[in-house]
């Protein structure tokens, strides 16, 4: 006879819809290989009404507005938090973890603001918390790094983490659609929420860099310690340029790893070489670029978001957090410590800097000598003139976040510019 194991669900949206209708049409498969039914017993909603018409295929008296109540019902041996937000999801979460009931989530913001403290309750309680479907949806991704990369050297992991950014940058990209029209698609679709601000300015995909550094490193890395730029003030013109030389932008997450013990974590625009395997990640998908000293380069690419894609990442970890239960154990990241963390400043590599300036003689003297006086140097450099303005688009050597920044603050000071555009730094080796 099969286990039965009963599942409390918190939040009943997209994803706990589609988690729903997984469980029911592959109970009998999952029963088969496992030995286990895993029954939903208890579902916290905000609309009792509105839930019970999505998700017809439950007995109506599941439903419930009362997550505490769901937590605390003996009947329910995992929790599984698909509802979002932080300050509530952490409370109920660690009531689980305290009452030693395993738990399965996607709430990366939550990890991200909360995981050390949340990984610890896990721990000491001996159960469970599991998240693959908080970072890159429904790509296998956490548990490859927290098991079959768990010895491995990791240098650095650089992904496109959000599909909405990815969509917009692909439109812009391909069809010359300008940014707001491409957000707007990005909303009509359901990429992009109401308000975006959360994907375009970056803050989705730093929530993701913080868990994969905590998951590669193992060191504890918080939201708010992640460099964050989004892809706002990207341009028709920041576009066409990478076309004419042979990249793309892109929104990426970076973690790696700088010096003996230290790490940098941020996100941000990178124009990235068109050979590149990010490169030609399109639209809405993700994918993860993982270097390693003894494994090389992986990549781990597909659908980043979505009802379906997202459940199914919860519903490998809900019957893992089921079987160890059943056995007494539990998936643990082990001991994290504080990170030490690099700040940008510190950090090198090549940039893109756009100019406006007047178009007058000595102009373009003047600029490339402040590039200079701030040790920054020049690989490559076009004009475009305008009216009684000239666009100027340099791309220099690798250089010292730093001194790039030092270099811009000087160029806002010169009367000759009438504005510092887009600063872009560059993926790859630029001498």
């Amino acid at each position: 006879m099969d286990d039965v194991v009963g599942i409390g669900l918190l939040g009943c949206g997209t994803v706990g819809g589609a988690l729903v209708g997984l469980l029911n049409s592959e109970a009998d498969v999952i029963a088969a290989r496992t030995g286990m039914r895993l029954e939903v017993r208890r579902v916290a909603v905000r609309d009792l009404d509105a839930a019970r018409r999505r998700v017809p295929t439950l007995d109506p008296d599941v439903f419930t507005t009362d997550a505490v109540a769901v937590v605390a019902d003996p009947t329910v041996q995992v929790v599984v938090e698909v509802m979002g937000g932080v300050d509530e999801a952490r409370s109920l979460v660690l009531a689980a973890l305290d009452a030693h009931k395993p738990v399965v989530t996607a709430n990366k913001a939550l990890l991200a603001s909360h995981g050390p403290e949340l990984h610890a309750a896990a721990a000491a309680a001996n159960v469970d918390l599991l998240f693959e479907a908080a970072v890159a949806g429904g790509i296998p991704l956490v548990r490859p790094l927290r098991e079959s990369l768990l010895g491995e050297p990791i240098r650095r992991i650089m992904g496109i983490v959000n599909g909405t950014t990815n969509y917009i940058l692909t439109r812009m990209t391909e069809e010359g659609a300008s940014y707001d029209e491409a957000l707007a698609d990005a909303q009509r679709l359901g990429y992009a929420e109401a308000d975006p601000s959360a994907d375009v300015g970056g803050a989705d995909a730093a929530a993701k860099a913080a868990i994969l550094a905590t998951l590669a490193f193992g060191v504890e890395v918080h939201l708010d310690e992640v460099h964050t730029e989004g892809i706002e003030g990207i341009s028709a013109s920041d576009i066409a340029f990478a076309s004419a030389n042979g990249q793309v932008i892109k929104l990426l997450a970076i973690a790696e790893a700088v010096g003996e013990g230290r790490v940098a974590v941020r996100v941000h625009p990178a124009l990235v070489p068109r050979d590149h395997p990010l490169a030609s990640v399109r639209l809405s998908f993700n994918a993860v670029f993982v270097e390693g000293d003894a494994v090389g380069q992986l990549m781990f690419y597909g659908p980043g978001a979505g009802g379906g894609p997202t459940a199914s990442a919860v519903l490998g970890d809900l019957i893992d957090a089921a079987a160890n239960r059943r056995q007494g154990s539990s998936a643990r990241l082990g001991v994290l410590v504080p990170a030490d963390l690099v700040p940008v400043d510190e950090l090198r590599s090549g940039f893109y800097v756009e100019v406006q300036v007047a178009d007058e003689p000595g102009v373009l003297a003047t600029v490339a000598g402040v590039f200079g006086a701030n040790g920054v140097s020049i690989s490559s450099m076009v004009q475009e003139g305008h009216d009684h303005e000239a666009s100027l688009a340099f791309v220099t050597h690798t250089a010292l976040e730093a001194d790039v920044q030092a270099t811009i603050s000087a160029l806002d000071d010169l009367g000759s510019v009438r504005r510092v555009g887009s600063v872009i730094r560059l993926v790859g080796d630029q001498g």
